[in-house]
């Protein structure tokens, strides 16, 4: 099992940062919830692994465990939900991943009907601010090159680019993932590669 620091935090949920949707956990219980968003937004999975999201992606979303070795405190899946009851977004982040402070975007899915809209960039603001809130210095993901939206989101962002994974699976797909990180206290890129030096480029 993957090493987990104890939780000490009182933590609360992101606010959405958008009229209309409410933020909750995602839980074995909204399995349903999220695989029928994933279903109805194809474009992130056929981005970065080349097909459809599995009929088990949701699950494993919600309920896979990280790798021996990579210590962390938790990882949180986060549920934009609209009106309808229906998921608008929805956010993976673990907390403390490899090292104190640094916050990991595993997954980050707006609605294709929201694209364009600006709901994407208020989202993620949201959730900066409260990485901040919870001590966080850093935000760290990943990036599928050749996925030219994501990659073109991320850097208006603010993030910059670290090391490049070679060999990454994704589905069927081998590919190369752009690891990227961003300060969102005061530091520098000399202090981030001192805090992750697994992530500084070769």
């Amino acid at each position: 099992m993957s090493t987990v620091k104890a939780n000490t935090w009182n933590m609360r949920l992101p606010d959405s940062a958008i009229d209309g949707l409410s933020v909750i956990e995602l839980t074995t219980q909204h399995v349903s919830l999220l695989q029928r968003f994933f279903d109805c937004n194809p474009e992130y999975f056929m981005a970065t692994s080349g097909e459809p999201a599995g009929p088990n992606e949701a699950a494993d979303e919600i309920s896979s465990q990280l790798p021996d070795g990579m210590p962390h405190t938790k990882k949180w899946v986060f549920g934009y939900i609209d009106e309808r009851g229906e998921l608008a977004a929805m956010a993976n982040v673990i907390t403390d991943l490899m090292a104190s402070t640094v916050h990991h975007i595993g997954t980050f899915i707006v609605a294709t009907e929201r694209h364009g809209t600006g709901d994407a960039q208020k989202i993620y603001r949201a959730l900066e601010q409260w990485a901040c809130g919870i001590g966080g210095a850093w935000m760290r993901l990943g990036v599928v090159t050749g996925n030219v939206r994501a990659e073109r989101f991320w850097r208006a962002q603010g993030y910059l680019d670290a090391k490049q994974k070679h060999g990454y699976q994704m589905g069927n797909r081998t590919v190369v993932v752009q690891v990227m990180y961003k300060p969102i206290q005061h530091g520098s890129t000399i202090e981030y590669f001192d805090v992750v030096p697994t992530d500084r480029p070769v």
